[in-house]
């Protein structure tokens, strides 16, 4: 296993993040337990998770379950740096309308604390924002986590769906404040989606966050099985959209194909290759789909790979407003 150091913080997180968003609604509770089991045992030490998975009624379900597998004792609390997020409703748990999702430190301190219940832990070594709240302002976003982290309850924090405008002011705030800030950002980021180079990456790097891809094969779409449509898969629903990519898709295939590798890990291999990146989200419902997926560890795309990607899958053109302007 490779592992890095996440963003500016000196914590090291192994180079895929096991992400758990199907434990519960997709893959059931035993075969959730067995995939944690094989992280562990691959070395994948970063497990990204959120209070709301498991989705409207069963919002908490995929917290309730990483807690009762970290029950069972043998160190895997110890061995792992968890991640979840504050931000959606907690849509089974409504108590008034301070309950209806957002980032008020009343939202984040109750939040918080049903999570660490959940996942029968005492502190979260990352706490991330799950999308921006630019209604709060950040002396109360930064007091609430000042407060948690203080409290040992939280070890880092970090954000998830934010511009890069917004990571610049989360992190002047912070400075201001002589608190560390942000570490990390959580973005949707893959082949198909690029816009991110733009402002979202290179304020990144800038700021001392490490990005966290997720939807890295952008729902299936990049997956090996996307041309196929085969009934049970995550592409089986995005008819229209391989349809939309089909010229696209072919020519990555036939790509791959040269390379020796499926498409899913070459789409991985693509991400670890970018020095904005940390560690692409991966997101199996079976242990097989977590197996396969330590593969893209070991593969390196060189220049003419790189080159015969941004032909098939063109990007912004570079980072703003360079990719647009003089």
């Amino acid at each position: 296993m490779q592992y890095a150091k996440l963003g500016k913080s000196g914590m090291k997180v192994s180079r895929l993040c096991l992400g758990t968003m199907n434990f519960g609604p997709q893959t059931d509770e035993q075969e959730a337990f067995r995939i944690m089991d094989a992280a562990l045992d691959a070395g994948v030490n970063f497990f990204d998770t959120a209070n709301i998975y498991g989705w409207d009624e069963n919002s908490g379900l995929t917290e309730t379950i990483i807690g009762r597998w970290f029950k069972q004792g043998g160190g895997r609390r110890e061995k792992v740096v968890l991640a979840t997020k504050v931000y959606g409703a907690m849509s089974n748990k409504l108590d008034g309308p301070n309950d209806e999702g957002g980032l008020s430190s009343y939202i984040i301190r109750r939040h918080l604390e049903g999570s660490l219940q959940r996942l029968q832990t005492d502190h979260i070594e990352l706490y991330q924002m799950h999308h921006v709240d630019r209604s709060v302002s950040w002396d109360e976003l930064w007091g609430a986590f000042e407060l948690a982290v203080n409290q040992g309850k939280i070890g880092y924090v970090g954000s998830s769906n934010f511009a890069g405008w917004d990571i610049a002011v989360a992190q002047q705030e912070a400075k201001a404040r002589g608190f560390l800030g942000l570490i990390s950002e959580q973005h949707k980021y893959s082949l198909t989606c690029r816009l991110p180079e733009l402002e979202v990456l290179p304020s990144s790097l800038h700021h001392g966050l490490g990005v966290i891809p997720w939807s890295p094969l952008d729902g299936g779409l990049l997956g090996r099985n996307a041309l196929k449509k085969i009934e049970g898969s995550r592409s089986g629903g995005n008819a229209e959209r391989v349809e939309q990519y089909k010229d696209q898709l072919e020519a990555f295939a036939s790509l791959c194909m040269e390379l020796g590798e499926p498409q899913d890990n070459v789409a991985l291999a693509w991400l670890l290759a970018n020095p904005a990146v940390t560690a692409p989200i991966i997101g199996p419902r079976t242990l097989e789909q977590f197996e396969s997926a330590l593969r893209s560890l070991e593969i390196v795309l060189d220049e003419s790979v790189l080159k015969r990607l941004d032909e098939i899958f063109p990007g912004p053109g570079g980072e703003a407003p360079k990719a647009y302007a003089w």
